[in-house]
């Protein structure tokens, strides 16, 4: 198989090309790689055969420069799941020695997939994760009676509470949701992502019309917000984010069942609510309740400083966690900016 090295930023006609092929996966699109480079200045290597115009497969990946983990390929960076689009299923582990070895002729570290089908039978894991697929194709009765008992209740709680959501793709509502997103992150103990990202995803995916906003209001004010992706017929909860005190009025439960029947009225056909941590058992509760179809998501990494695939350490508690909850937003903010352009 001859495989071609593209840009998907310079095809004008890319985000077609995926439609007709079949692959409706956001994460492949041009705007996503849009993102990652204005962001972050990642640069797109999408590994691709076309004929006549058609694809016939891809594997998307970025080369990723950092001090502390040197040049890498990650297919994708802060995508949840990347997985191949190959209209021959063979076809995909000889497009994976392909990247290894323009990997060795970039002085790449390693290559890092997002999908386990990237590797031969036996390979170690780098990661395991939990995905969560809510299938669509239901009425809008049958969809709330695949809540929880307790999820259904929360959101009646929150209509009761006269917490309303809004559909937004304004730079306004960005703002608002990067300010939840602060809060939401420094509670977590993690630093948050630099606001030129949300910017990015903003003027490349938002406003074209490939996501919006759903957040949740009280008393005029925004007090949670989540980030949702859509493309073709899929969609993805991508980002969420709520002030800490407004918590027990459930606006994440009543925002999540709204974009579930906006989604539903829109045809779309699955809604995927991401990947998910093992040790992360709180997300997972959340998720469990909105009905989804759960999975698991195994990711591979070549190591080329050794020649072999790598086996990644089961992820504990982050010692700096604890830290992070405690020092200032600002501080959190640079070191965002900092911490995300190397560790994609």
């Amino acid at each position: 198989m001859t495989l071609r090295l593209i840009d998907p930023k310079e095809d004008p006609a890319w985000d077609e090309r995926l439609l007709r092929s079949g692959d409706h996966s956001f994460f492949h699109s041009a705007g996503w790689a849009r993102v990652l480079e204005e962001a972050y200045g990642f640069k797109p290597v999408y590994f691709a055969r076309l004929e006549d115009g058609r694809l016939h497969f891809l594997m998307p990946m970025m080369e990723v420069s950092g001090v502390l983990r040197g040049r890498r390929g990650v297919s994708l960076p802060f995508s949840d799941r990347c997985a191949p689009f190959a209209e021959d299923p063979e076809s995909v582990l000889p497009a994976a020695l392909e990247a290894i070895e323009h990997g060795k002729t970039r002085g790449w570290r390693s290559v890092e997939w997002r999908d386990d089908r990237y590797g031969p039978k036996g390979a170690p894991y780098w990661g395991t994760y939990l995905v969560h697929e809510i299938g669509l194709r239901k009425t809008e009765e049958s969809l709330f009676r695949s809540l929880s008992p307790g999820n259904r209740r929360n959101v009646r709680k929150a209509v009761r509470e006269g917490v309303t959501v809004r559909i937004e793709q304004s730079p306004e509502a960005m703002r608002s949701f990067y300010r939840l997103n602060c809060m939401t992150r420094r509670r977590h103990g993690l630093p948050p992502q630099p606001y030129v990202f949300f910017k990015s995803i903003l003027e490349h995916v938002l406003s074209r019309d490939h996501g919006r906003i759903f957040a949740g209001y009280h008393s005029g004010r925004m007090i949670a917000a989540s980030v949702f992706f859509d493309f073709g017929t899929e969609a993805l909860f991508k980002y969420g984010a709520s002030e800490p005190d407004r918590r027990r009025l459930r606006p994440n439960n009543l925002i999540m069942w709204e974009a579930m029947k906006w989604y539903n009225r829109k045809d779309f056909l699955n809604l995927s609510l991401g990947r998910t941590e093992p040790a992360n058992p709180g997300l997972l509760r959340f998720k469990r309740t909105f009905g989804a179809d759960e999975r698991p998501l195994r990711y591979l990494r070549f190591d080329l400083v050794k020649g072999a695939y790598a086996a990644g350490r089961p992820r504990g508690r982050d010692p700096l966690r604890p830290f992070f909850s405690r020092i200032p937003s600002w501080v959190l903010r640079i070191i965002g900016r900092l911490f995300y352009r190397q560790f994609g």
